[in-house]
């Protein structure tokens, strides 16, 4: 009889992981991403000239590195990764 208790009790410490990463998902699934209720920065394929005309100057700029050349503009809300002259990612800072 001391068995059952002690197969509940792992059998709960097992699942605890599996809802962690279900919620994780949800919160990333229900997050807005580039509309008007998140924040509206650049989207991938656009050229740097685009990003400059649309957001303005960024606050800083991370010279190339590598091959291809990956560049990093940095603004208030968000930075962006350009590949050659074009957006590979926006990431919105927390």
């Amino acid at each position: 009889m001391k068995i059952l208790p002690i197969a509940f009790a792992l059998s709960v410490i097992a699942a605890a992981p599996v809802c962690a990463d279900t919620l994780l998902l949800n919160a990333i699934e229900t997050a807005p991403a580039n509309s008007s209720a998140g924040v509206p920065r650049p989207s991938r394929g656009a050229t740097m000239e685009t990003v400059k005309s649309r957001f303005g100057e960024p606050t800083a700029v991370q010279p190339a590195v590598g091959e291809p050349p990956i560049t990093r503009w940095d603004y208030a809300a968000f930075t962006v990764y350009f590949e050659h002259d074009r957006v590979i990612d926006s990431v919105v800072h927390r």
